[in-house]
């Protein structure tokens, strides 16, 4: 069975929406942000790393979704490794809830601030 680009994918996902930015990884790969926050980055097409907080992360690990980070796994980061085309979609979602969680903290800061 074909498995799709995961760069492809994420680039499909995330390039469309305002303020999002791609760059090159400090370890390689590349990232995507917005704004100064990094949403997640990947490692070529098989396998991203993505921040979130740790109540999250375990959250995600708990139902399945993600594993701890491969090489910080007491942190909120989590990974998932692209095995078939369902992982490429998995992985499309935890951008999405990056990217919607990211949103949702600048319009927070952004009350907070007109206040």
């Amino acid at each position: 069975m074909h498995t799709p680009s995961l760069t492809k994918a994420v680039r499909r996902e995330l390039l469309v929406r305002s303020e999002v930015t791609e760059s090159p990884h400090r370890f390689g790969g590349i990232e995507f942000r917005l704004g100064r926050r990094e949403l997640g980055h990947l490692h070529g097409d098989h396998m991203a790393d993505l921040p979130f907080p740790r109540r999250i992360r375990d959250e995600l690990v708990a139902a399945g979704r993600a594993q701890p980070h491969h090489v910080l796994p007491d942190s909120g980061w989590v990974t998932r490794s692209v095995r078939g085309p369902e992982d490429v979609d998995a992985i499309v979602a935890l951008f999405r809830l990056s990217y919607e969680r990211a949103v949702a903290s600048r319009s927070r800061t952004a009350e907070g601030a007109a206040a």
